[in-house]
Order: C-alpha cells, then sequence, then structure tokens
C-alpha cells in the first residue's frame, strides 16, 4: 500500500483527501516508478475541478493529483523500450496514474532517464514547464534583439521561458504581481507590475513600436488586452488559452515525448533553463503546495518532495 494525495470527486478544494491505495499495476508502455519529487502545476487543480477531464485517463475515483514527477523504475510493462528497473527517471503521467503519491506510473514514451549532475528536484520540474519553454522558443523566429512580452511572467513556465529568452539575446518584458518582480528582474526582464500600473501603457511606453512577440502565461482578458501590443497578431502565442486564435494568435504547439524531455534536461545541465524553485512540501503538505498554485500566490515552482 502506498500513501497518496488526490479527490474524491470533482469540485474545489473540498474534494480533496489523503488515502491509501495498493501500487499500481504498469500497462503497456508504463512504468511503475518510486516517486521522489512531483511537480505541482495549474493543470492539477483544473483536473480536480473537472475542467479538462479528457486527461484523466478514465481511471475511477479516487484520483490521484500530478502530472509530473521524478523517481526510481520499480517495475516495467509490456513494450517498454530504453528504461530498466533501478533507472532514476523523470516524466509525465499522462494516463492519469498522478503523481501525488509514494508511488505511481509513468507514460514510458513520456518519460526519459535523469542525466549524471542533475537532481531528481530539478528533474521533476521540467515535464511541464521545462518542455513548455523550449516549445515556445522554438515556435518563435527569433533574431538577437527582438522584443518579446512574457504576459503573466512570474510563474514555472513563465520564468522558463524569459530566461530562455535572455539567453537567446532578446529583449525580454515580462507582466506579473509585485510579488514576482524580484525573480523575474533576477534573470534580465524589465518588469510591468500590473497591480500598481497600466500594463498597456507601461508596456506600450517601453517598445512603442510593438513587441516581436507576446508570449501568454495569464489567459482571458490579461491575453485580450495586451495582445494589441503585437506588431502582427500573429506573433501572439499563448500556452493556456485557445481563444487566442481569435485575435489571430496561435496556441503552443506541444512536444512531451522522450526527446523533448531530454533536450530540456541538457538545458538544466547547462544552465540555461534552472528553475526556480520557490517551495519544497512534503507530501503531508500537498494542500498547502496545490493551494498557493492554485491562489496564484506563488512566483516560480512549486513541489513536493515524496521521499
Amino acid at each position: 500500500m502506498g500513501h497518496a494525495w488526490g479527490f474524491g470527486r470533482y469540485g474545489g478544494p473540498e474534494v480533496q483527501e489523503f488515502f491509501d491505495r495498493p501500487d499500481p499495476v504498469p500497462g503497456r508502455c508504463e512504468v511503475l516508478i518510486q516517486v521522489d519529487v512531483a511537480g505541482v502545476n495549474p493543470l492539477d487543480h483544473l483536473l480536480r475541478s473537472g475542467l479538462v477531464d479528457g486527461l484523466d485517463g478514465g481511471r475511477p475515483f479516487p484520483r490521484v493529483l500530478g502530472m509530473e514527477a521524478a523517481g526510481t523504475v520499480l517495475a516495467r510493462g509490456e513494450d517498454v523500450i530504453g528504461l530498466e528497473v533501478g533507472d532514476a527517471v523523470f516524466g509525465f503521467a499522462l494516463t492519469g496514474g498522478g503523481t501525488y503519491a509514494e508511488t505511481t506510473v509513468l507514460s514510458a514514451p513520456n518519460t526519459a532517464r535523469i542525466p549524471a549532475g542533475l537532481s531528481t528536484t530539478v528533474a521533476a520540474t521540467l515535464p511541464v514547464a521545462g518542455t513548455t519553454a523550449v516549445d515556445v522558443l522554438d515556435q518563435l523566429s527569433l533574431t538577437p534583439g527582438a522584443t518579446i512580452l512574457v504576459n503573466g511572467v512570474g510563474g514555472g513556465v513563465g520564468l522558463a521561458v524569459a530566461r530562455l529568452a535572455v539567453a537567446r539575446e532578446l529583449r525580454v518584458i515580462g507582466t506579473g504581481s509585485t510579488a514576482k518582480r524580484e525573480h523575474a528582474e533576477a534573470i534580465g526582464v524589465r518588469f510591468v507590475d500590473y497591480t500598481a500600473e497600466n500594463v498597456t501603457a507601461a508596456a506600450r511606453a517601453m517598445v512603442p513600436d510593438g513587441f516581436d512577440w507576446i508570449v501568454d502565461l495569464a489567459g482571458g482578458s490579461s491575453l485580450r488586452s495586451v495582445a494589441p501590443l503585437a506588431q502582427d497578431p500573429r506573433n501572439v502565442i499563448s500556452v493556456g488559452d485557445i481563444s487566442v486564435s481569435d485575435l489571430g494568435g496561435r496556441f503552443v504547439e506541444r512536444r512531451t515525448d522522450r526527446e523533448s524531455l531530454e533536450r530540456s534536461a541538457r538545458l538544466a545541465l547547462d544552465g540555461l533553463l534552472a528553475p526556480v524553485i520557490t517551495a519544497v512540501h512534503p507530501l503531508s503538505g500537498a494542500p498547502a503546495a496545490l493551494a498557493t498554485v492554485e491562489n496564484g500566490h506563488t512566483a516560480g515552482k512549486v513541489v513536493i518532495k515524496v521521499t
């Protein structure tokens, strides 16, 4: 039996619960892992709320929260290639296994070995934030000196996008709340505080001719307010709001395969994708970990240290 934290039905934080469950049995193209660290993401509470139930793998309640983790392979299902029992790995629980748990199953094609020199804590932050940031930058036609507005720069994905953009010698302006300023400015971002000033006016004053690219992490009305700042509406890319297409922009094209994970790990080893980890909680602190992300009160990345 293993301890896990999840939800017994769709809803808000009130449906969350701790429970014990037998170790999952890995199916075809799955690996069972002993979870060392699980990453916490906004997608986790959206899944709990039932807003994106197509990603839950159809598993019965109670369901375990979490989409990404790093740990050690305990067993393999059929047709697993390139991963062995005992390997230190990181990846996605794309089949609905959940990662806020002592053991879980990961999708083998979406799981990679952790390279020597990379900690499990850093590795656990890469499946969602790391690969998303790489995908975003790959979809921009970039030249040194180009201007990019990162709308919602303070979270795990936003800081990762900004760090990679700065490394490519782009001029990066980021929007966020006051609590996000320090981490953004530390990596070379010019910061616009939406709680203290008019974002549109401040950003336009910095780049009067309009931005070459806008990367949106906030969505909703925030996306709609900054989208006109782009020189070309086709150069607005959103990570979380598919309605960006109504504005003439694009939704990010995601790649979650092993090659993408390995690439993000190499960038992390090179210091180009160093996550800003602002909180590490034990499994017993999972409710507080998810609450800070759900409430938008945390900068950078939050993780749960299970073992």
